[in-house]
């Protein structure tokens, strides 16, 4: 699933994307024999049992076997790595009015040949990071 933190990736992308559970993935791990092609998998995302984002892995603007070469000429790619390749389109900060997640809300990411995510959305904002965005909120 590819959360993001809005508040700061609106400032800085990598700060949006790298929070604690904000990437849940699993329960389920496939591997490529389990996959005939992975280049024609149903995505879905639905939030509180709407649809909000359907496509397929053909979509991908990048295939999967270039994805991997291209970060292979630069890192070492070891069994167990994981390659995010981020959401369908539909994002809810690009949709009119924007759509966000809170508290209380279910979202659930489906991939066909896999299965289903489910996450409560939930709020576990401390003191610290509160501070920290209402100070980046006042600078704006």
């Amino acid at each position: 699933m590819d959360g993001s933190v809005r508040d700061w990736q609106h400032s800085w992308f990598t700060a949006g994307k790298n929070w604690p559970a904000t990437g849940g993935f699993g329960p389920w791990l496939v591997t490529p024999d389990e996959i005939p092609d992975p280049q024609n998998l149903e995505i879905m995302t639905r939030l509180n049992g709407r649809e909000v984002q359907h496509d397929n892995t053909r979509s991908m603007i990048h295939s999967i076997d270039k994805l991997i070469a291209y970060i292979s000429a630069f890192t070492t790619l070891s069994p167990g790595d994981v390659i995010l390749t981020g959401s369908p389109g539909g994002v809810g900060k690009k949709r009119h009015p924007p759509l966000f997640m809170w508290p209380g809300d279910v979202v659930e990411v489906e991939i066909s040949q896999i299965g289903c995510l489910e996450n409560p959305v939930i709020d576990e904002i401390d003191d610290s990071i509160s501070s920290a965005i209402s100070v980046r909120t006042s600078v704006s």
